[in-house]
């Protein structure tokens, strides 16, 4: 299934696989809890400014699968095959944010 962008969906290909991210309400909270951010502005800053580590990464797309409707642990995720390797992952990232947040291109990957 090709990802909507109107619903702020992107697509990944993990495991040979194209697979649909989408942050929801439930699951940007559950990403600001796992990084501890006090608010979603901190949360897409920390985004925006590059301090992230490849941990947050990992939290983010996890947190994209989750909340369009895939259960993939962040574990699964770190032991998984990803197009593209790292670049690909946090271009897909950035895209699923900005398209969470309406901020800009949301045709990325």
């Amino acid at each position: 299934m090709m990802p909507n962008p109107q619903r702020g969906e992107v697509s990944l290909k993990i495991n040979g696989e194209a697979q649909t991210l989408r942050l929801t309400l439930g699951a940007l909270a559950a990403l600001e809890a796992r990084l501890q951010s006090a608010s979603l502005i901190e949360l897409a800053e920390r985004f925006e400014s590059g301090r992230i580590c490849a941990s947050d990464l990992l939290a983010l797309l996890s947190a994209g699968l989750q909340g369009a409707g895939a259960s993939v642990s962040e574990e699964d995720l770190a032991a998984a095959d990803i197009d593209g390797g790292a670049v690909e992952a946090m271009k897909v990232g950035l895209a699923l944010l900005s398209s969470a947040f309406g901020t800009g291109d949301t045709n990325a990957a």
